[in-house]
């Protein structure tokens, strides 16, 4: 997975590349098909937000977390985009089962006219 990093009012020194490579190495290994991650460190007003962005089966995910330190930061938006490649991975394989049809007819009167009343 090819790590993009930039930085607004940030310099992303190489202990922060390592840092980032260290972090996003568990996800790139449970979701092989990411190809590219786009890191976008930005620092405003004396806090950090690191915003992820990526494609993952055909859908953009992406994620951003605030803190007062860069590195809890970057923690909580990698915490917030594994629990979104997890639930994405999820709708994809429910989509793979065969949903039970309806087999009584779902309309009240449809009901009633079968019956014989008389």
């Amino acid at each position: 997975m090819k790590i993009n990093h930039s930085g607004h009012h940030v310099e992303v020194t190489d202990s922060i590349k390592e840092h980032l490579e260290e972090k996003f190495s568990k996800i790139a290994s449970h979701f092989p098909t990411i190809i590219a991650l786009d890191v976008i460190l930005d620092k405003d007003h004396g806090k950090y937000q690191v915003e992820l962005i990526t494609n993952y089966e055909g859908s953009r995910i992406s994620t951003s977390a605030k803190n007062d330190v860069m590195y809890p930061a970057i923690a909580s938006a990698a915490k917030k985009l594994d629990a979104a490649l997890k639930h994405r991975k999820g709708q994809l394989k429910a989509n793979l089962h065969n949903k039970p049809g309806a087999t009584t007819p779902n309309i009240a009167h449809e009901k009633v006219q079968e019956m014989n009343l008389g």
